[in-house]
C-alpha cells in the first residue's frame, strides 16, 4: 500500500527534505506498540544522521486511548511555538501520566507561551490537522499503530532498528 498523501510543509520532519532515505510513522501517543517502537526510530536516528528524514503524523486511537488526541493536539500546539519534537518526545517518555494535568507541565518545561498554549488545547485549534493525519493513514491503508512507510511504501515487518533499517537500506539501494 502507498502513501495517499504525500509528504509536505505541514508534516513534522526531522532531517533534510532531500535526504536519501526517508521513514514516515503514523503514531499515537498512548499507543503501547508506539511507545515500544519510540527507541527505535530514535537509534536508527542516531545511527543514519544526514541520510534520514524522519516524518511524524499523527494517528490517534481514540476509542481504545482517551488521551491519545489531546496528546497530538498538544504536540500540534507545541509545534506551532517551534517545539514539536520536544514535545513528541516527552508525551511518549510520560505516556503513562497522559491528561491535560501533563500537557500542561510539559508546556511550562518546554518553556512554550502556556496561555497560548492552553488556548490552542481549549479552542481545538488543532483539531482538524490531526483528523487530515487520520483520515490520510486511513486512505493509505494504515490498519494500526505504529504504521510506518519507507518511501511512501506501507512497510510490513518486524519493528526494530536492525529490521527498518534494512528495509531503507534495501530500497535505496533498488532505486
Amino acid at each position: 500500500m502507498s502513501l495517499k498523501i504525500p509528504i509536505d510543509q505541514h508534516d513534522h520532519a526531522l532531517g533534510a527534505p532531500d535526504a536519501p532515505l526517508t521513514l514516515l510513522e503514523f503514531g499515537d501517543f498512548e499507543c503501547s506498540y508506539c511507545i515500544a517502537a519510540h527507541p527505535t526510530v530514535q537509534g536508527l536516528i542516531a545511527r543514519m544522521g544526514e541520510r534520514l528524514r524522519f516524518v511524524f503524523r499523527h494517528m490517534p486511537l481514540g476509542e481504545v486511548h482517551p488521551h491519545a488526541e489531546l496528546a497530538a493536539e498538544a504536540a500540534e500546539a507545541a509545534g506551532a511555538q517551534g517545539r514539536f519534537w520536544e514535545m513528541h518526545d516527552a508525551l511518549f517518555e510520560r505516556h503513562a501520566e497522559l491528561g491535560p494535568e501533563l500537557m500542561t507541565m510539559l508546556a511550562r518545561r518546554l518553556q512554550l507561551d502556556t496561555t497560548r498554549f492552553a488556548d490552542d488545547l481549549s479552542s481545538r485549534r488543532f483539531r482538524d490537522h490531526v483528523k487530515r493525519d487520520f483520515l490520510g493513514a486511513i486512505r493509505s491503508g494504515v490498519p494500526g499503530t505504529p504504521a510506518f512507510f519507507v518511501a511512501n511504501e506501507l512497510y510490513v515487518g518486524s519493528i526494530d532498528e536492525q529490521s527498518l533499517s534494512a528495509a531503507l537500506q534495501g530500497l535505496r539501494l533498488h532505486a
